[in-house]
């Protein structure tokens, strides 16, 4: 991101001596703007969510490991909301998940999950799942 930032600078220096440039420094301000919107947004993004058993027998936790390759792990009591959405049109399933005082995580499309292991482990959750509201265009739902 900053290596193409930096490139579209110097080609808008480069253009500044002989003409208005004013579009090309636009240009790569929006595009460093758009760039750090989807890094925030990639940022929710979960590769895959799943319940761990600790080592010593502890009580499951929660481990989520991110898009941008980080993992963290949480207590299973801090989630609020489990929310599986399957498609319509394929064997997947996305998963919206919200912990308490977090913003939500958005999963990619997957496997379904099993909502009774969701249940067993995340007792104070709200553990839904529902249809996609869209179909395949052109097919009668």
């Amino acid at each position: 991101m900053a290596v193409m930032a930096g490139c579209l600078g110097l080609f808008g220096l480069v253009l500044w001596a002989d003409s208005e440039v004013g579009w090309a420094i636009g240009t790569a301000a929006s595009y460093v703007f758009l760039e750090i919107a989807y890094w925030a947004w990639e940022r929710r993004r979960l590769v895959e969510a799943r319940v761990v058993v600790g080592e010593t027998g502890d009580r499951a936790r929660l481990r989520l490991r991110h898009a941008g390759g980080r993992t963290t792990e949480h207590d299973p009591h801090q989630v609020v909301r489990v929310l599986v959405i399957h498609d319509n049109v394929s064997d997947s399933a996305k998963l919206r998940l919200r912990l308490r005082r977090k913003r939500p995580f958005f999963g990619r499309p997957g496997r379904p999950s099993v909502l009774t292991a969701w249940r067993k482990t995340c007792p104070g959750a709200h553990v839904n799942d529902r249809k996609a509201y869209w179909g395949m265009p052109g097919v009668p739902d």
